[in-house]
């Protein structure tokens, strides 16, 4: 072994217990690393998982892709639902990277009679179908229900009865194990389902099956295909084109087909195809491909958030280990200089703290590993315990976890590159007197530090000038285009910019700080304040590198306060100071039955009732993608809330059957001003329902029943429409909206999702009756609550607060990592400072004192970065209220009693931090302390 590699390892093995903290560093910013690509692959690999199952054909025959669609903001919960219903797929095209056209289920028998096609049927499937578990509540899934048509016909090739079978008429279902054993079912148990039109039904379970794969929890039903063809048609969808046909290969013997014979059926299939049918047969495999990719875009947001935190945990990491590679060096100084003095080169004396610190990364990423490892399988057995079991691997790959070690060795090697640099550069005569040189001064990169905040700023403001810009030929900048580029881009570089700055200008700000800040220990503690408060900027870029480890967590946590703060007040401002009506009445799925609704307005107590419906999927002249409109009437307005403010005829737009209000946002988005006009198009709704009005007659007129089926083919329908008004406020400001006398024009009531109503009572009714009488109106339904004001608000409140709950978990552990950071960087300072302290304690200081005055600086140090980051996080959490105020964050709230326990917590952070260097300080007999230099 190399003399080199000798001491770099014999300098490690001594210097072992100094290493702990930047060992502890870096595994938790290996671990973030790890666990956040482990969870991603867990979640990609599910899904595939999910889609081998539910996407089980062989062939899929489609429509041709249209337009691009970017479905990236679902959430992962919407993902993994829309997985498991990826069997049949719902009529919408969410479930996509592309928008398609439907298809003419006709084609189901050119399909079915090509050679090696063994059944082609139908892709049918309904949203919002809720199951009643055997306590007889609606039993929920964090993945969603799914409800699919099952029969012999519509075979499920991935499904296999355990027990009975396929269900036939209304009043059966078949559900999955994991679907019985979640909902406390068995076969032949009697339960209900809600369908979001038809309402209530008793069912009873008639089969269970097993799939190849687990759903992640999802409930999956299987219905009679009758019974899902029903209640699309009541839903006003046309049934006469879907979005897909599902075709099993016959050349396996009902087996899956190699992705060979996928092709060469997909070529024939496409051989077959009319050339009018606007349709495309594609193997299963590519469609599998696609559903996968579309989904890990939507999933796509988790893994960079999980790496913020890694970045942080690694830069703090940094600081530590070069507070530790400097406390070494130093340590080791005369022990440098008798080798240089021997003829060992500095390159030599260079590698030897980098042979250290190649050990150091070794040790911290391999503990890393295992620990990103052990928390993502923590993570597994808690989901699985509440029910969305993964049975996909969390285990890493080879790659990542190379990536891992890599990350690790590279941020311990950048941590001891200068202290290492400084080892093997210091002449041989000043390591021998352990002289140290003078701290270079700041103020260079004190006004780098302004420029690049002010640079920031300027960022900041001009994505509040683009916010409240409706026009970008009017925006703040000559350039259309740059003014088009949304908020996204300044508000993050201004973050960025804003940030960076802050840290190269804090040196310059340690002794201002500690002038302020120290003033009532000075005066309180004479000596000891003093002490610590001088002592404070002897350092002041390490002292300032300290505390950026609490400014960016902070930071993070005063915008988080903010932005959820203003979240809660703005929706209890429009709540209290707009919402007109008694109770709302709100759906825990896609709507609320039409049945439910006209038993509300029966009610003698209840003077109005007031909804808002939604027609999906309508696509708007000059808008790339579908967008839901919203249907009204001016007594919403009236009696439940009103726009702020509007520019136009508001009232009499929603009075006016040809004209349309625009919310300002959309307006701005696109470039509408009032008196422009839009086309709105709506595809197989409208004619749907008049489809199934002559199916209710069949038996009569069944030439009716064709006519009018046949006229579902050609449902597709355009309206012209003037814009009227553009409203600002919510619900107003971001949307399309029609008075409920046009919505024939998008579909028939039927068709469209009411998710909630507003119920305003008669004036003298006693509200807790009425809420009672509301109450067991809803209760046969599951899925309907009723809220009051302040339960509404609260309901709001929820939300937030659980979208926040693992953010501020992962912040907890940002924050132990800074107290590491204070810790490491008070023991480097006492280090340094061993004779100083041995000579006050020599004459007459207390343990006491010095205790007291390491835990002032350690104190200073905490308030220090936790002001700064919660500084620099309001104005980031007003920014961003800002930016976003016409689209709902009207009121700019700041959490002042959570900013003061946050800085309550710097104090005692300051003081824990403090305890370990002061007992190291003391640890030291005093003669020895005296005689260290």
């Amino acid at each position: 072994m190399s003399p080199v590699v000798t001491i770099g390892v014999r300098d490690a093995r001594a210097h072992a217990s100094r290493f702990v903290m930047s060992i502890v560093a870096i595994a938790l910013g290996v671990a973030f690393v790890l666990g956040s690509f482990c969870f991603r692959g867990l979640l990609d690999g599910q899904v595939r998982k999910m889609t081998s199952t539910n996407a089980d054909g062989d062939v899929y025959v489609q429509g041709l892709v249209t337009e691009d669609s970017d479905y990236s903001s679902a959430s992962a919960g919407s993902a993994a639902s829309s997985a498991a219903s990826a069997t049949a797929s719902s009529s919408s095209s969410d479930d996509d990277t592309d928008s398609r056209n439907n298809i003419d289920v006709s084609l189901v028998d050119t399909i079915a009679a090509v050679d090696g096609v063994q059944t082609a049927v139908p892709a049918r499937s309904l949203d919002g179908v809720v199951l009643v578990n055997s306590d007889g509540v609606a039993a929920s899934s964090m993945t969603g229900t799914s409800a699919n048509a099952m029969s012999e016909e519509y075979r499920w090739r991935s499904a296999h009865f355990v027990q009975g079978g396929y269900p036939r008429g209304e009043h059966e279902v078949a559900i999955s194990s994991d679907t019985a054993g979640s909902a406390g079912l068995a076969y032949g148990s009697q339960t209900k389902i809600v369908y979001p039109s038809a309402g209530v039904q008793d069912v009873t379970v008639t089969g269970i099956f097993d799939l190849d794969d687990s759903q992640a929890g999802a409930l999956v039903l299987g219905l009679d295909p009758d019974v899902v063809i029903c209640e699309l048609q009541a839903q006003g969808t046309s049934t006469d084109t879907i979005p897909r046909i599902k075709v099993y290969g016959s050349a396996n013997g009902g087996a899956a087909l190699t992705e060979k014979q996928q092709q060469d059926l997909a070529d024939a299939i496409n051989a077959a195809l009319p050339a009018d049918s606007q349709a495309t047969a594609v193997t299963g495999q590519s469609h599998r491909d696609e559903l996968n990719k579309s989904y890990s875009k939507q999933l796509g947001f988790i893994q960079p958030l999980i790496l913020i935190f890694a970045v942080l945990a690694l830069f703090v990491g940094s600081f530590i280990i070069a507070n530790t590679f400097t406390m070494i060096v130093r340590d080791s100084m005369r022990g440098y200089a008798l080798l240089r003095s021997i003829g060992v080169s500095p390159g030599q004396i260079f590698a030897t703290v980098i042979i250290q610190a190649l050990l150091l990364g070794l040790v911290g990423s391999g503990i890393g590993v295992v620990l990103g490892w052990g928390i993502v399988e923590a993570i597994v057995a808690i989901l699985a315990a509440q029910g969305t079991p993964f049975t996909a691997s969390a285990a890493p790959t080879v790659p990542i976890i190379l990536l891992a070690f890599a990350v690790g060795i590279a941020v311990s090697l950048l941590g001891a590159t200068l202290p290492a640099r400084r080892a093997a550069l210091a002449p041989p005569i000043q390591a021998m007197n352990e002289t140290t040189n003078p701290e270079p001064p700041v103020t260079r990169r004190a006004i780098g530090g302004i420029v690049l905040a002010l640079l920031g700023g300027l960022c900041w403001w001009f994505a509040l000038a683009i916010a409240h810009t409706s026009d970008t030929a009017a925006g703040p900048t000559p350039w259309p285009a740059l003014n088009g580029i949304g908020v996204g881009w300044p508000l993050g570089v201004g973050a960025g910019l804003l940030v960076v700055g802050v840290i190269m200008l804090a040196p310059a700000l340690v002794r201002p700080f500690g002038a302020v800040l120290g003033w009532l220990p000075a005066h309180a503690f004479r000596v000891t304040g003093r002490l610590a408060v001088r002592n404070l900027s002897r350092q002041r870029r390490r002292t300032a590198n300290t505390a950026a480890a609490l400014f960016a967590a902070l930071a993070i946590v005063g915008c988080i306060g903010v932005v959820t703060s203003s979240v809660k007040a703005s929706v209890s401002d429009i709540v209290d100071n707009n919402l007109q009506a008694d109770y709302v009445l709100s759906a825990n799925s896609v709507r609320i039955p039409n049945a439910a609704l006209d038993q509300v307005r029966q009610l003698p107590d209840v003077a109005d009732v007031e909804t808002t419906s939604v027609a999906m999927g309508v696509k708007v002249s000059g808008v790339p993608d579908p967008m839901p409109v919203f249907i009204t009437d001016r007594g919403f307005a009236d009696t439940v809330i009103a726009p702020d403010s509007w520019e136009g005829d508001f009232y009499g737009t929603l009075d006016d059957p040809t004209r349309v209000v625009v919310g300002e946002t959309t307006a701005s988005k696109y470039g509408w001003h009032v008196g422009d006009t839009i086309e709105l198009t709506s595809d197989d709704v409208t004619m749907a329902a008049a489809a199934q009005q002559a199916q209710q007659q069949a038996q009569q007129a069944q030439q009716q029943a064709q006519e009018a089926q046949q006229a579902a083919r050609q449902s597709s329908r355009t309206a012209t429409y003037t814009i009227g008004a553009i409203a600002k406020g919510v619900p107003w400001s971001s949307n399309i909206w029609i008075d409920a006398t046009q919505a024939d024009e998008l579909g028939e009531s039927n068709a469209l999702v009411t998710p909630s109503a507003f119920v305003t009572l008669r004036d003298g009714t006693d509200a807790d009756a009425a809420r009672d009488d509301l109450e067991n109106i809803v209760r046969p339904y599951y899925t309907i609550s009723v809220m009051s004001h302040d339960e509404y608000k609260s309901a709001t409140s929820s939300m937030v607060d659980q979208v926040m709950l693992g953010m501020y978990a992962l912040l907890a552990l940002s924050l132990v990592i800074a107290i590491f950071g204070i810790v490491n960087t008070l023991m480097l300072s006492i280090s340094e400072r061993t004779r100083e302290i041995g000579v006050l304690r020599a004459i007459g200081t207390s343990d006491g004192q010095v205790r007291g005055m390491i835990a002032i600086e350690s104190t200073l140090i905490s308030i220090m970065g936790t002001v700064l980051g919660l500084v620099a996080g309001v104005a980031a959490g007003a920014e961003i209220r800002g930016c976003y105020s016409t689209m709902g964050m009207s009121v700019l709230s700041i959490p002042w009693r959570q900013l003061a326990l946050f800085l309550v917590c710097s104090v005692l952070v300051g003081i824990l931090a403090s305890l370990a260097p002061a007992r190291r300080a003391l640890k030291i007999p005093v003669l020895d302390a005296v005689a260290s230099e």
